[in-house]
């Protein structure tokens, strides 16, 4: 089966969303590494940024409840969120810098999805992906290979719905309903299966949802069994909330969402490194994320050792 027949997989979603135009920027692949789409406001924050996102209309959102997919979109500045969602962005942002977190979260995809594309890794696998607008790994990935395949999954409906709709007709990408604690349910998925060659390397993404895991579901354990599937070659990009250096702030948020069906879970140096388990770690390591290879003018360039969590890449031999 052809892999767009996946994208438009939710029965019923077209009946309800009417298909729109979206934007989808023409890169100048000259000087093609400074040329990566982010978001439009990171122009504030870093010399890299070239390209802006236009705007699409959200008269079709379904404002009904907020919901974190869309409550981080408008932490990152995005479209695709209600007014319902930015009030709670603002309390969480309130309560500790989420939105200064959010974009050093994204820049470090922009930058670990550059790495790899570069290293020769040109499919991945984005788990709990949120939306994918601006500044998205298939967006990123296909500025400099236009080839790159892209599976994004997540166990939000309402993400689902999102992104299916904002990649409706887009070849080369996949998006999948599932639960990050069922790796097979994943990585045997159709969907999953038709966009990706489990024969060559694979970039795995689990940025910034690892925390939600606490000890009793053995993280390492749930990362080691997809690394298991995947082959030599194939990276593991990884984004974990920190209390080190960050106390009074974390000890907020994990307040925050300790009432919520999100509990959080935040690690320090060590365990965020056990996650990689034997994997080769990609220079500079396990480190704070703005000090992942940090670019003039980046995110937390100011104050890197407090960006409330870590970054790291890691290959497989």
């Amino acid at each position: 089966m052809l892999d767009g027949e996946f994208i438009r997989r939710s029965p019923g979603l077209h009946d309800r969303y009417p298909s729109f135009p979206g934007h989808r920027p023409q890169l100048n692949r000259t000087d093609i590494h400074r040329r990566i789409p982010l978001l439009y406001f990171f122009e504030q924050h870093s010399s890299a940024v070239q390209e802006v996102r236009v705007s699409e209309s959200t008269q079709w959102l379904d404002t009904g409840k907020p919901t974190s997919a869309r409550i981080y979109d408008y932490m990152l500045g995005g479209t695709q969120n209600s007014a319902d969602d930015r009030a709670v962005g603002d309390r969480l942002n309130a309560v500790a810098p989420f939105r200064r977190m959010a974009l050093l979260n994204r820049e470090f995809l922009v930058k670990a999805v550059r790495y790899l594309v570069t290293s020769g890794v040109t499919q991945f696998l984005d788990i709990g992906s949120g939306i994918p607008t601006a500044g998205s790994v298939h967006e990123t990935a296909r500025a400099l290979d236009p080839g790159c395949r892209v599976v994004y999954v997540d166990n939000d409906p309402t993400a689902v719905e999102h992104s299916l709709r904002l990649l409706d007709g887009t070849t080369g990408i996949g998006v999948v309903e599932a639960d990050l604690r069922a790796p097979e349910s994943i990585l045997d998925h159709p969907g999953t299966r038709a966009v990706l060659d489990f024969e060559k390397p694979i970039g795995l993404l689990f940025l910034g949802v690892v925390q939600y895991l606490p000890d009793g579901n053995d993280p390492a354990g749930l990362i080691n069994r997809y690394l298991t599937a995947l082959s030599t070659g194939s990276h593991l990009a990884l984004t974990h909330f920190t209390a080190d250096n960050f106390e009074t702030e974390m000890a907020a948020a994990v307040e925050f969402f300790a009432g919520t069906a999100a509990p959080m879970f935040p690690r320090d140096a060590t365990a965020v490194t056990a996650l990689f388990g034997g994997l080769e770690l990609v220079d500079p390591g396990v480190v704070f994320t703005a000090r992942w290879r940090p670019e003039p003018g980046g995110v937390g360039a100011d104050d890197p050792d407090r960006s409330g969590h870590y970054a790291g890449i890691g290959r497989k031999p």
